[in-house]
């Protein structure tokens, strides 16, 4: 697993073995990035990304390297929130690191993102209406804010969840990519 486009590209990213840590492929990460840079490399500079269940951290690294100013993982897991630093720490890079459940940290982080990105392990299916639901009612979404889920491409998370609609869906091997705003 690599970086793709940024100040860290192609450095090389640690990841745990199992499921439970399935990072985001980098096919899929840099068509989620192609997505929402649409064609402007420096579209996500100075932006604010969120990374619940956060796993290796490549998504929220990701954001970094393409100029995000703040990115904030939320993961439960100690031993990914260990492989989060390390990560953080090869690459010479500073974030937030919340080691915490997802639903505590949206109640508990009081700003507006530009965009949050979650990922739960593919196997916990409720988690995804969960979180979105709690998305939807935090301090983090606002009018501007992208809220993408990565989920199992035969999975559906949902259309709607009080406000927050989905306006794409892109599907790429086994995940898909779930693009939801307020609205």
């Amino acid at each position: 697993m690599r970086v793709i486009a940024g100040k860290y590209r192609s450095r090389r990213l640690r990841s745990l073995p199992g499921m439970d840590v399935r990072p985001s492929s980098d096919r899929l990460r840099e068509t989620l990035f192609d997505i929402l840079a649409a064609g402007d490399p420096a579209a996500l500079e100075g932006s604010v990304w969120v990374d619940l269940y956060a796993g290796s951290g490549a998504v929220g690294i990701e954001a970094l390297s393409r100029g995000a100013a703040r990115v904030y993982f939320v993961e439960s897991s100690a031993k990914a929130v260990t492989l989060i630093r390390q990560n953080l720490k090869s690459l010479g890079a500073e974030a937030q690191v919340l080691q915490q459940e997802v639903g505590r940290a949206l109640r508990s982080l009081n700003f507006a993102a530009d965009y949050v990105f979650l990922d739960p392990p593919y196997r916990m299916q409720p988690e995804y209406a969960r979180t979105l639901e709690g998305l939807q009612a935090s301090a983090l979404v606002a009018e501007r804010t992208v809220v993408v889920a990565e989920h199992h491409k035969k999975f559906d998370p949902g259309e709607e969840f009080r406000g927050l609609r989905r306006a794409r869906k892109l599907v790429q091997g086994d995940a898909a990519l779930s693009f939801y705003r307020k609205g």
